[in-house]
């Protein structure tokens, strides 16, 4: 599948494009959950990604750690993708049946953000081997180093994604993927019209929801010509998000030292960020930001936030066994509502716990 390349706009024709364009993000924004990620270039090689996780209830989110060497399947039927885990990861769950969020050992990360737009081809006994989406996060964790051969392999289309209804709700899982890793390499992937189209490359900083994600570029484009230090949009709509995301993560410091490099990368993602209980009736699906996730690929430190804790702690990936030999899953309870208080360094508060099941095809 050829990878999608950034379109040229002049400045009247992003102007005329944006006008467009957010007639149409306006349509769809009040129909899609919230959610935004960031990846960040700082100096000597620093590489921070941040994501934040906005819905509107509850998504009951727990810490794991998986160790390689995990058969897993695709939980799609008789007619499921099947693999080892080559590395091992930690990663934050969806419902505690989907891998929503997560980094492996080896410094790559892979996010799910809502794209209500998301259009999957049909899977039955002919199609490619099924792989759930509540597992398609954990297939690039579980198989790849690095973004550039994740994509390499994506683009065989060794899989066909299969949906189904979010956890509790009659709606279809419609999502995409981000992917980054240690060298600032980035990538998005999304089903546009039942196609795999992906985005590759260090230029794609940024992702949010709706729309899709090269109408967000043409958007962003808008907002390049204004100027961000001129004005920025404000609203919690996916296109504003994404145009302020964009401008700040390349506004902030390249500072030399990583503990101000990652605060200033919190900064931008609570920026973005929906306030916690927040409630717009002439746009009731609007989410509060549950949770926040920042991973330092250099260091392997993984931070994660929630909403409603005053405390910051971090996973260690360098202080896990991820062996297949003698590494354990473990399991570090959030809390409902995410609301379990850890401070620094939690590494060692994870406890051996069985491995959840990913949501599969109904058979």
């Amino acid at each position: 599948m050829p990878v999608s390349r950034l379109p040229l706009f002049s400045p009247l024709a992003a102007r005329s494009c944006a006008a467009a364009l957010l007639s149409a993000g306006l349509a769809v924004s009040s129909v899609a959950e919230a959610c935004t990620r960031i990846v960040y270039h700082g100096a000597d090689g620093e590489v921070i990604t941040a994501r934040s996780m906005d819905w509107k209830s509850d998504v009951m989110t727990n810490l794991y750690v998986l160790p390689k060497g995990i058969e897993r399947n695709g939980e799609a039927g008789p007619n499921s993708i099947r693999w080892k885990a080559k590395y091992g990861s930690v990663v934050a769950t969806g419902y505690d049946v989907s891998t929503t969020d997560g980094v492996n050992e080896v410094g790559l990360e892979a996010n799910l953000l809502w794209l209500a737009e998301s259009q999957y081809p049909p899977f039955g006994k002919d199609s490619k081997p099924g792989l759930t989406i509540a597992a398609w996060a954990q297939y690039v964790l579980d198989n790849f180093a690095t973004v550039d051969e994740a994509v390499a392999a994506l683009e065989k289309q060794p899989f066909t994604i299969v949906t189904d209804n979010v956890p509790g709700e009659d709606r279809l899982t419609t999502l995409h993927l981000s992917m980054s890793d240690a060298s600032g390499d980035s990538a998005i992937v999304e089903y546009v019209d039942g196609k795999q189209v992906i985005h590759h490359g260090r230029q794609y900083q940024v992702m949010t929801n709706s729309p899709l994600f090269d109408q967000q570029l043409a958007l962003n484009t808008y907002w390049k010509q204004i100027g961000g230090t001129v004005m920025l949009p404000g609203t919690n709509r996916a296109a504003d998000r994404f145009a302020r995301a964009s401008f700040y993560v390349n506004a902030i410091p390249k500072d030399e030292d990583p503990n101000r490099a990652v605060a200033s990368v919190f900064s931008v993602i609570r920026n973005v960020s929906v306030p916690y209980g927040l409630t717009t009736p002439e746009e009731p699906n609007i989410s509060s930001t549950r949770w926040r996730t920042v991973f330092d690929h250099k260091r392997k430190l993984y931070f994660f936030e929630s909403a409603l804790t005053p405390n910051t702690f971090w996973v260690d990936l360098k202080a896990i066994d991820f062996s297949a030999e003698t590494g354990k899953v473990m399991r570090l309870d959030l809390g409902k509502d995410q609301d379990h208080t850890y401070s620094g360094n939690a590494t060692k508060d994870f406890k051996p716990a069985p491995a959840f099941p990913f949501l599969g095809l109904k058979t």
